[in-house]
């Protein structure tokens, strides 16, 4: 999972991106990147590290322009550790293209192929971004051979192309030299990408494309639309903007996890607010507890902060119990599901939570967290809670079980390390140490998320073993583990 973010101004545009990422830092904590367009010229930096480590002011002042991207990333293709797989990646030609991207590709080997077999271009690192900004750019190449001068029609013929070629989730933001800003998302529109717009104060059009709308709220711009699966938007230097559908048969399927765990909840995607679906989980998820746990023998409901406080005060209200908060969050360690090794992840929990034991003592404890994807934290935070002096720990996730790999931009690719994949639930109980567990229901995660909404189905690959694009079978996901674990 990454944040993107790309803006076209009239004005120096590169404390406009850096702010923008320092609101999108908790979708990615491995690197940091940001490129601006000064004319037909690149300005760029990237490095590993959090956005307010990775810049410094002799960085800022080099970034010069009145267009620019940005991204913060987390590493779910190509190696965490390694800079050169930071974004922005840039290619010369045709007119330079430098592009940022929040997904994954599924056919990664067969780009790759055509790349050097067919296109007879070069790649440098093992990062699906690169795959994709070379595609786009051969894409490109051949709508303006012969000497014709690039134009929107064009460029929107090249994404086109690069929907067929092609398969996986992408929302991509790149910059042409000398003539604009490109924008585009996936077929099913799994990954967020939201448009935004204002007025300078000369009257003039400035836009923003970004993961999550708070940051055009942040910046004041008004939220236009999300862009559409498939779609492609193009904002030239002078802010006049063109859009157009570029897939034959797109379909809105985004994905359930941004809503259960990786957005902010401050955030607005395909329509839905974040907050308010999660309040929503945990309405459902109260329902679920109901009927397993019965309300009596429960003292205290606990949310896992900070993602799952939502869910676990409308579980705490529909059940009438006392709503509590026993853990105390260091907000100065990263999100543990999002960091690059196990032994990292394990490490961290007790250096991002402490529980207070008169919180603890004597009582029989429900808690609420967002998802159980590995274990590694869950297991943590029963033996904190035991240790602090609960009496009974019933722990409870707001979304179901996560069986199955995610392949669509999400760092959970292998089946083994899913504590859920190939066990029943009060084999998982006996693993986290807990005395019940509880899971939500697929069909409540789904209808909690989507009521209200236009939005008709979910991507939920991961509780479901059913992937949207059709393209991914049992030998790619064999493959994809025995790269991960080489």
């Amino acid at each position: 999972m990454c944040g993107i973010v790309g803006l076209v101004s009239h004005g120096p545009v590169n404390q406009s991106v850096y702010d923008a990422l320092l609101l999108l830092q908790h979708r990615g904590q491995d690197s940091t990147g940001i490129a601006t367009c000064e004319g037909h010229v690149f300005h760029q930096h990237k490095t590993k590290g959090h956005v307010r480590e990775a810049f410094r002011t002799r960085d800022m002042r080099s970034l010069l322009g009145t267009m620019g991207l940005g991204h913060v990333r987390y590493a779910t293709k190509g190696a965490a550790s390694n800079e050169e797989e930071a974004q922005p990646f840039y290619v010369n030609a045709p007119y330079g293209i430098v592009l940022v991207h929040n997904g994954n590709l599924t056919n990664t080997r067969e780009l790759t192929r055509e790349l050097f077999d067919v296109d007879r271009r070069h790649l440098n690192t093992s990062s699906d971004t690169e795959l994709l900004v070379n595609v786009l750019a051969h894409e490109l190449q051949a709508q303006v051979r012969g000497g014709t001068e690039l134009d929107p029609g064009q460029i929107f013929d090249a994404v086109a192309r690069v929907h067929e070629r092609v398969e996986g989730s992408y929302a991509t933001i790149a910059m042409i030299a000398g003539h604009g800003l490109l924008a585009f998302r996936d077929p099913f529109g799994i990954r967020p990408l939201i448009l935004g717009h204002r007025f300078d104060d000369a009257g003039r059009s400035e836009w923003v494309v970004a993961s999550e709308s708070l940051v055009l709220e942040s910046g004041g711009y008004d939220i236009v639309r999300d862009v559409a699966p498939g779609e492609a938007v193009f904002i030239d230097m002078g802010g006049q903007m063109s859009a157009r559908q570029c897939a034959a048969d797109p379909r809105l399927v985004p994905c359930s996890f941004e809503y259960v765990y990786l957005a902010r909840p401050d955030s607005i995607m395909n329509g839905i607010s974040v907050y308010d679906a999660r309040l929503r989980l945990g309405n459902r998820l109260a329902d679920t507890i109901a009927r397993h746990a019965p309300a009596g023998d429960i003292d205290v409901v606990m949310p896992i902060p900070d993602s799952s406080r939502p869910a676990a005060m409308q579980v705490a209200q529909k059940l009438g119990i006392e709503y509590r908060e026993g853990f105390y969050k260091n907000r100065y360690v990263g999100r543990t599901f999002i960091m690059p090794g196990q032994a990292e992840r394990k490490r961290s929990v007790r250096q991002k939570l402490n529980a207070m034991s008169s919180e603890f003592k004597g009582k029989n404890i429900l808690i609420v967290d967002d998802s159980i994807v590995r274990g590694t934290t869950s297991k943590e935070i029963v033996e904190m809670a035991r240790a602090a002096g609960a009496n009974e720990v019933t722990f409870t996730s707001a979304a179901p079980p996560v069986r199955y790999p995610h392949v669509y931009g999400i760092n959970m690719p292998t089946r083994l390390e899913l504590i859920a994949h190939d066990r029943k639930i009060p084999e998982i109980n006996a693993v986290l140490g807990s005395d019940h567990l509880i899971y939500q229901e697929v069909d409540d995660m789904r209808d909690a998320i989507i009521e209200g909404s236009h939005v008709t189905d979910l991507e939920m690959s991961c509780f479901t073993g059913d992937y949207v694009t059709g393209t991914v079978t049992g030998e790619y996901l064999s493959w994809v583990e025995a790269n991960q674990l080489s």
